[in-house]
């Protein structure tokens, strides 16, 4: 639980509400709602539903920034049963739901582009075998038709199929786009398909996506010229992990690897470089007094925004954004219980407590019914 739910904050929140820019767009303040896994897509399918854009329209804000929750490029990205796509026509008007719901309040959202890799199952890949930079056992699980299990046997990716898996972004980032999102971001962190290739744990390869960093973040770069060519760089970012152990990710020196990463970052003009710092572990923040430690490092390296994110509260998220480490924070778990929780951080409001149980309950249980602070007569 987050160190400020349930209570109110006394501390002044004046920099989280100064506008800001992020690529041409102007927000009018600083608490972005992270990507949540939500799992209330329709099965099969992977089709986002209409309690999606109720969901995602009452978290909107005049001027505030949503990113969807991780939404899968391909079939042969999947690992989570209820995970939306992004990959036909039909996710495209789905999606445009939800756009529309975000933008009749005035609120952005971006959309998170996900391939899994290696965390995946064999039921979720079509009977194939989930892919990855190199064959390393690991401890992992997805949710299928038969709840929570552990991760199939992977194989290595081939080089012949790796512009293929570029491609299935650059047609993302596409439907994206015409689903009516204002960007998106790619999803490079958490042991997920980017985040195997950079870090020499989960990446043994020898051809030229293996080996010194510069060619462990090849596939990366490839992916984010495709996606920038469709959207323009300042309409894309890029999410990270450094240090982080989740999905069993490793490397040998993670501080230059991410530091090269960031650095390269600077020549596109993104939107926003998105970090996760270590002290957070899937949903759970694991060292509560850990300081943001990642955003510090790199905020030495990188000269665009960045949005940090991992078990900030109120009053961690105005230290960070005043010291000037962070220009953004992001998130997640207060966001998901409190459908207004911009207003709530301003006013120094009390917080919803989040009900873990709900996370992924694929219906509206812990998903659009948590109350809006109830100051005002239309606050629903």
């Amino acid at each position: 639980m987050s160190a400020f739910e349930g209570q109110e904050t006394t501390v002044p929140t004046k920099k989280l509400f100064c506008p800001v820019r992020v690529g041409p767009l102007t927000l009018s303040h600083r608490v972005v709602m992270a990507p949540l896994t939500r799992l209330r897509s329709k099965v099969p399918g992977d089709m986002p539903v209409e309690l999606m854009a109720e969901y995602y329209g009452q978290r909107a804000s005049e001027g505030g920034l949503i990113i969807s929750e991780g939404t899968v490029v391909s079939r042969g990205g999947r690992g989570y049963l209820g995970a939306p796509g992004i990959y036909c026509d039909a996710h495209v008007a789905a999606w445009r739901k939800v756009t529309e719901a975000v933008h009749a309040k005035g609120g952005y959202i971006f959309m998170q582009l996900w391939h899994v890799g290696r965390v995946s199952h064999f039921e979720m890949v079509g009977g194939e075998m989930p892919i990855a930079p190199s064959v390393v056992p690991f401890e992992g699980i997805v949710y299928t038709t038969n709840g929570w299990v552990k991760t199939s046997p992977h194989r290595e990716l081939k080089l012949e199929e790796i512009p293929g898996l570029v491609d299935e972004f650059r047609k993302a980032a596409k439907n994206a786009k015409a689903a009516g999102f204002d960007g998106v971001e790619i999803h490079a962190a958490n042991g997920y398909i980017f985040d195997q290739f950079l870090q020499d744990g989960s990446n043994k390869r020898t051809d030229g996506y293996g080996g010194p960093v510069e060619n462990r973040a090849r596939l990366l770069f490839e992916a984010l010229e495709a996606v920038v060519d469709k959207w323009g760089a300042g309409r894309v970012g890029v999410r990270l992990s450094p240090n982080s152990r989740y999905n069993s990710m490793s490397d040998s020196h993670p501080e230059a690897t991410f530091a090269y990463v960031a650095e390269r970052l600077n020549q596109y003009g993104l939107a926003y470089l998105h970090i996760i710092e270590p002290r957070v572990k899937g949903n759970e923040t694991v060292l509560e007094d850990m300081p943001p430690v990642a955003a510090e490092q790199l905020r030495k390296v990188f000269k665009g925004n960045i949005l940090a994110a991992g078990g900030f509260d109120a009053d961690s998220a105005e230290v960070i954004v005043e010291k000037g480490i962070a220009d953004l924070v992001a998130f997640g778990r207060s966001f998901l219980a409190n459908p207004d929780l911009p207003k709530r951080i301003k006013r120094g409001l009390p917080l919803n407590s989040y009900d873990r149980a709900t996370f992924y309950n694929h219906d509206a249980r812990g998903y659009t019914d948590y109350p809006f602070y109830n100051d005002e007569p239309d606050a629903r």
